[in-house]
């Protein structure tokens, strides 16, 4: 099976390949343009950069599995929540999504992203590291790496992975 990924960024291609890590797959990644902001603000809007990476990969690569993975924030009555969404497409079906785990972002980095700022150059400043994005994410730092965003990611591929074979089992 051919697999293409929505992205290069090496938390998203690890949660991929552990979620088909018992299939014959081949994986390729691709630079797929989410179609949305570089700081998506709602579920809605994450979903949907989620879905067109997703559908992109799929039509860019020529594979049989399109997948796009996109984190954002979601604005809540608690505050601004880390929200994480992903879509699985495929050529005989509409596009499957599943969300992730979410959790409370600290005021001073709601309030930076509230004021336009984006969340991966706020985390490298907040950390004081870099590629914080590609690397543990906001999850890790503010779990103090009990959670890394590919864990966080793996939990999103493993959702869509079991709708996959549930919607292909049914079809039987």
């Amino acid at each position: 099976m051919k697999i293409i990924i929505g992205s290069n960024n090496p938390a998203k291609v690890a949660a991929v390949k552990n979620a088909f890590q018992y299939q014959q797959s081949e994986f390729i990644s691709l630079d797929i343009p989410s179609g949305i902001s570089d700081q998506p603000f709602s579920d809605e809007e994450t979903i949907k950069g989620a879905i067109n990476r997703a559908i992109g990969a799929l039509e860019m690569g020529s594979g049989e599995i399109g997948i796009g993975l996109e984190g954002g924030v979601h604005e809540s009555t608690q505050g601004l929540l880390l929200c994480n969404w992903g879509a699985l497409a495929s050529k005989d079906m509409e596009p499957i999504i599943a969300g992730g785990a979410r959790f409370l972002l600290p005021i001073e980095i709601a309030d930076r992203l509230r004021a336009g700022e984006e969340l991966g150059p706020v985390m490298d400043d907040y950390a004081k590291k870099e590629n914080v994005r590609k690397k543990e994410g906001a999850v890790g730092i503010f779990t103090n790496g009990l959670v890394n965003r590919s864990e966080m990611f793996s939990h999103i591929m493993d959702l869509l992975v079991g709708q996959l074979h549930y919607q292909k089992a049914s079809k039987k």
